[in-house]
């Protein structure tokens, strides 16, 4: 009986994989077994990660608006101010009030008084 060449689907879907993880150390990029191992850990990582990038980018966004607002004195907050944003129903995000806040705090400024002075009179005169 003749020898039966293999055919090129395990060898590409090898390969493929080699091509991913080819920037991996050691072991890593160059044993099939480890190689897929290392891929699945690497895309559970990307995943999981990308959830904490969003999270983390959310609090310095939050810190950075809290830092330019309370500049202007105690009697202001970053909660406050989120808090008229919503009762005036601005659409402006926490990504472009902390881009604002280190751009332009003049801006900010101007913004947050607004804000703060017509929640101020309408929760002193009983209208909310």
């Amino acid at each position: 009986m003749t020898r039966i060449r293999r055919g090129y689907i395990a060898r590409r879907r090898r390969t493929k994989i080699r091509l991913f993880a080819s920037s991996f150390r050691g072991a890593h990029s160059r044993l099939t077994r480890t190689i897929t191992q290392q891929k699945i850990r690497a895309l559970i990582s990307s995943h999981r990660d990308r959830d904490r990038q969003k999270r983390t980018f959310r609090r310095l966004w939050i810190t950075r608006i809290n830092a330019v607002i309370r500049e202007m004195g105690v009697y202001y907050s970053y909660s406050r101010l989120i808090h008229g944003l919503y009762k005036k129903q601005v659409l402006l995000n926490r990504k472009i009030l902390a881009q604002i806040a280190i751009s332009n705090k003049e801006c900010l400024y101007m913004i947050s008084n607004e804000i703060i002075k017509e929640v101020d009179w309408k929760e002193s005169t009983g209208i909310i």
